[in-house]
């Protein structure tokens, strides 16, 4: 299915407001807005529904969707400060520190790619590339291979290809079925292979073969992970939106926790 980078977009913006309860133009206003965030079964599978606390931008404006005892807080910090400021520190310790009243943290922080079509392209490997059907994924569920699959979803996802090395898996890029019309891409490589295009080549290829499935491919990284926003560009993504979450403090110490140890 051929796709304009206009109709990839408008895809985009739509999926969004179905994970934000706004509507598609919103996104594309000078004036911010806040929204009540809700449930909604269009949204990305993942997300978990509603929000207290969540900011998306796609450069123009913030919209935020919040409870109603967030309402205020959050409408004072997104007028408060530019957009672009919203999303860095040292303006997002001042959020952090309203949340903290609720028992609130910032917690996920990323941005996220969509493919240009005129950059797009199938980048070489010297290693042997197959595309993988969920039939063939039981064995990659570890630890090893997280980023490309997810054994807590494993029903999202749907396609994936594997660099292998004589028969032995190397490299492994996923797509889940995180929504309708868009599937999205995470990658691994084992330590002693990374740094030979491996990631670029896996990535790009399912890209590819996304596309052929009639649904639009998409990357998150975050902005401080150099080597995953770098594999993005390489493979033609670009960036187009980005988004701040906040969880409960419980849940991010708990995360924090698991990361330590």
């Amino acid at each position: 299915m051929k796709m304009t980078n206009q109709e990839i977009f408008q895809i985009a913006l739509q999926q969004s407001a179905y994970d934000c309860n706004c509507k598609a133009e919103d996104f594309l206003s000078t004036e911010n807005k806040v929204v009540i965030s809700k449930k909604n079964e269009k949204a990305r599978a993942y997300l978990p529904l509603p929000f207290e606390c969540d900011l998306v931008s796609y450069g123009s404006n913030i919209v935020a969707q919040v409870s109603p005892r967030m309402k205020e807080c959050v409408e004072w910090y997104i007028n408060k400060y530019p957009v672009e400021h919203c999303f860095e520190s040292p303006n997002v310790i001042a959020l952090h520190e309203r949340l903290t009243e609720f028992g609130y943290k910032i917690c996920y922080m990323a941005e996220y790619f969509l493919p240009d079509v005129d950059k797009m392209k199938e980048l070489p490997c010297d290693y042997e590339l197959k595309v993988l059907f969920p039939q063939d994924f039981e064995p990659y569920y570890t630890q090893q291979w997280g980023n490309a699959l997810c054994k807590e979803r494993k029903y999202l996802d749907k396609l994936a290809v594997g660099a292998f090395d004589q028969g032995k898996l190397v490299g492994l890029a996923g797509c889940s079925a995180d929504c309708e019309s868009m599937y999205q891409i995470g990658v691994d490589v084992l330590p002693d292979y990374r740094q030979q295009g491996i990631a670029s080549a896996l990535t790009s290829r399912l890209a590819i073969e996304t596309f052929k499935l009639g649904k639009v491919p998409f990357y998150c990284a975050a902005w401080s992970n150099i080597k995953s926003v770098r594999n993005a560009i390489k493979c033609g993504f670009r960036p187009a939106w980005v988004e701040l979450t906040a969880r409960s403090k419980e849940y991010v110490d708990e995360v924090n926790k698991i990361m330590i140890n």
